[in-house]
């Protein structure tokens, strides 16, 4: 079995893809959540305004976002593991507290978005509403709890490598933050 590759994201490992890579890949997984959640608030007014086309549209294509994430975020996590969090202080039981939120609903809000959109693309809009009520609140908080993750793992409190380690000489000569 191959050895399993340090954190690239920090520059821990120099022979692997450049961190700006990385990062770029991180940010795409942010930007698909994004998307969703301008979609699930789109496909929601239309739905309030009485437009059910535009406001299946809207979110057969959050979900069509949300899968794409989902996808890239388990490639991207294949490629590089886990990120670790390396802040203190009061920001690390918050982050923990956001994360573990985010990880709970997130593995909830699969079934219930497919069962939400199944009951709409059949017809059975009582049931689908009901459920919705519950779902949208649910799948917008997994969706921007995604994004403030993000932020503050790579672009508020992004890992940095010892200073005068090899990862802080990689990093110094990529021209690249370690981040």
């Amino acid at each position: 079995m191959p050895a399993r590759r340090k954190n690239p994201r920090t520059c821990h490992n120099p022979g692997s893809e450049r961190p700006s890579a990385l990062l770029a890949h991180a940010s795409l997984n942010a930007l698909l959540n994004g998307a969703a959640t301008v979609l699930l608030l789109t496909g929601y007014v239309l739905i309030r305004r009485g437009r059910i086309g535009a406001h299946r549209t809207c979110m057969l294509s959050a979900f069509g976002c949300s899968a794409a994430f989902l996808l890239s975020y388990v490639v991207y996590h294949i490629r590089v593991g886990s990120v670790p969090f390396t802040a203190s202080g009061w920001i690390r039981p918050v982050y923990f507290a956001i994360l573990i939120s985010h990880i709970v609903l997130a593995a909830g809000i699969v079934p219930l978005a497919l069962v939400t959109l199944r009951r709409g693309l059949r017809g059975d809009y009582p049931r689908h509403k009901r459920l919705a009520r519950v779902t949208l609140p649910l799948w917008l908080y997994v969706s921007v709890t995604g994004i403030l993750i993000y932020i503050l793992l790579y672009h508020i409190y992004p890992a940095q490598p010892a200073p005068g380690s090899a990862a802080g000489l990689f990093c110094a000569s990529a021209g690249t933050a370690a981040g």
